[in-house]
This record gives C-alpha cells, sequence and structure tokens, in this order.
C-alpha cells in the first residue's frame, strides 16, 4: 500500500469511529446514559452477570473507573452488585429488572442505526482487516 493511501485510511478511520461515537454519545443521552455507561449495561445485557472486573477489561476501562461507572448505574437503578457465592473477592454486576427494561426498549434502535451504518459493506473483509491493523500495531514495539 503506498504511504500517502495508508495515512488516508488511519486519518479515514479516526474521523469514521469519531462520528461514530458522536452518534453513540447522543443516542444514549436520551436515556440519562454516556456511552461508558451503555457499554457496560449492553455487555451485562448480552452476557449476563459479570465480575466486575472482567466488565472493565472488555469495555477498556481502569478499575478505579470501573468502579465509579458501577455506582453511578447502581444509583439510577439499573444494575446490582451480587457477591460470588465461591469467593468473597469477587463481586459481579447484574442488571435489575429496571435495567433490563431500559435495555430492551433502546437495544433494538440501537442495533438497527448501527446495521444501517455498515449496510452495503463486507463486514467479514472489514472485520479481518481492521483486526490485521490492531494487531500490527499492538505488535509494531514502537516505543520499544
Amino acid at each position: 500500500m503506498e504511504e500517502r493511501q495508508a495515512l488516508k485510511a488511519i486519518t479515514v478511520l479516526f474521523r469514521a469511529s469519531q462520528s461514530i461515537q458522536d452518534m453513540v454519545k447522543q443516542e444514549v443521552a436520551a436515556y440519562g446514559l454516556n456511552p461508558t455507561e451503555f457499554s457496560v449495561l449492553e455487555l451485562l445485557y448480552h452476557k449476563g452477570d459479570q465480575p466486575i472486573q472482567m466488565i472493565g477489561k472488555n469495555v477498556l476501562l481502569s478499575s478505579g473507573s470501573m468502579t465509579y461507572i458501577v455506582d453511578r448505574l447502581e444509583a439510577k437503578g439499573y444494575l446490582q452488585r451480587k457477591a460470588c457465592p465461591s469467593d468473597r473477592r469477587v463481586t459481579y454486576a447484574a442488571l435489575t429488572e429496571t435495567g433490563t427494561d431500559l435495555m430492551n426498549h433502546i437495544f433494538p434502535a440501537h442495533a438497527r442505526r448501527i446495521d444501517e451504518l455498515f449496510d452495503g459493506l463486507d463486514l467479514d473483509d472489514t472485520i479481518t482487516q481492521l483486526k490485521t491493523v490492531g494487531k500490527r500495531a499492538e505488535a509494531s514495539n514502537f516505543f520499544n
């Protein structure tokens, strides 16, 4: 790939990512959520109860930030903490009925909007290419 094309691809990728993030931010703000809160609710909605430590890894948050987000969602009544019966060191986050009702209401429309964004694209190829770029970036050892 020509160098200038690669630089253009990065610029286009960053702009597309920012536009998608802005869309999601605006969409979830209508429900009093920020994108990170929505990501946590979406994870719990699809995967069920999760150890709080694992949620942070899945939505790319530090443990301190994760505690803050879980506190906020708990205060809003969308999730609850549950102790692990077999390991007292582990605490799970679980959607409440209110949280499930919220996601039942907003997720289908969100999924439709995301589908519309990618309509007509070869997603298998796009996903494979993006993963390749991401893996190359991780392996680049730029700072070593």
